[in-house]
C-alpha cells in the first residue's frame, strides 16, 4: 500500500504545494452539512468527514465514488469560529483541511469509504502530505458517532498490525463538532482548475488516475 501511493508521489509532490496556489478573495459560510447535495435525492443519508491533506485532493477523489451524493471542502477540528483559509494556514486555529462527504449508505458503506481513505494518502507522515506541511494537513477521521469511531480505530489497528505501512500510522480520530465550509473558490477546485493550476496537473491528476484504476468498480457511471 505504501509503495503504491507514497513513493509514487513523494518526488513530484515536493515540487509544489497547495498553499502556494491561493491568491484569490474568499467568502466563508458556516455549515454542518454539505452545500452541494444532489437535487431530488430524498432517501436516507449518512455523513463522513475526512482529512487526507489538501482538501482539493480529498474532494476530487471522493466525489467520484458511486453512492456519494456530495463532497464539500472545509475546515474542522479547531477552536476558532468561522476560520478563514489564511488563519488555518497560519496554524492559529487548530483546524484541519477536510472534506465533508454526504453519501447513500444503501450504495456505499462507511467501511468502503474508510478503505478509500487509507489508500489515497500517507497516514504515516505527521502533519504532512508531500510538500503540504502543517497541522491543517494532518491525517484525521472526524467521527460522527461511536460506530464510526470504533470502525476507524479497528481499521487503524489492523493496518498497523499487518505491516501494510513501513512506519506507524499517525492518523488521529477526533470527535466531530462543527464543520465550516471553505471559501467558494475551493469548492470543485480540481474540476474548475485542472487546466489552470500546476498543482492540479502535477499532484491531483496522477493521484486521481491511480485511484480510478484501483477503485474502478466503485466509481460513478457517467
Amino acid at each position: 500500500m505504501k509503495s503504491f501511493w507514497v513513493v509514487a508521489f513523494t518526488g513530484i509532490a515536493t515540487l509544489i504545494s497547495c498553499a502556494q496556489n491561493n491568491n484569490q478573495d474568499k467568502k466563508m459560510n458556516e455549515s454542518t452539512q454539505s452545500t452541494n447535495t444532489a437535487s431530488g435525492f430524498t432517501g436516507k443519508t449518512d455523513t463522513a468527514t475526512f482529512g487526507t491533506g489538501c482538501f482539493w485532493c480529498t474532494e476530487a477523489i471522493f466525489e467520484q465514488l458511486d453512492g456519494v451524493i456530495s463532497v464539500t471542502s472545509g475546515y474542522s477540528g479547531g477552536s476558532v469560529k468561522n476560520p478563514s483559509y489564511e488563519e488555518v494556514s497560519n496554524h492559529g486555529t487548530g483546524h484541519a483541511e477536510c472534506a465533508q462527504i454526504v453519501y447513500d449508505p444503501s450504495k456505499i458503506t462507511f467501511d468502503e469509504l474508510l478503505e478509500v481513505f487509507w489508500q489515497v494518502h500517507d497516514p504515516t507522515t505527521l502533519n504532512r502530505q508531500g510538500a503540504d506541511v502543517g497541522p491543517q494537513y494532518r491525517s484525521v477521521i472526524f467521527y460522527h458517532n461511536d460506530e464510526q469511531k470504533q470502525k476507524g480505530e479497528k481499521y487503524k489497528a489492523e493496518l498497523d498490525k499487518s505491516g501494510a505501512f513501513e512506519r506507524p500510522i499517525v492518523t488521529t480520530l477526533e470527535a466531530f463538532t462543527r464543520f465550516y465550509t471553505a471559501e467558494e473558490y475551493h469548492q470543485d477546485y480540481y474540476v474548475n482548475n485542472k487546466d489552470k493550476n500546476p498543482y492540479c496537473s502535477i499532484v491531483i491528476r496522477p493521484k486521481l488516475e491511480k485511484f480510478e484504476k484501483v477503485f474502478k468498480d466503485k466509481l460513478k457511471k457517467h
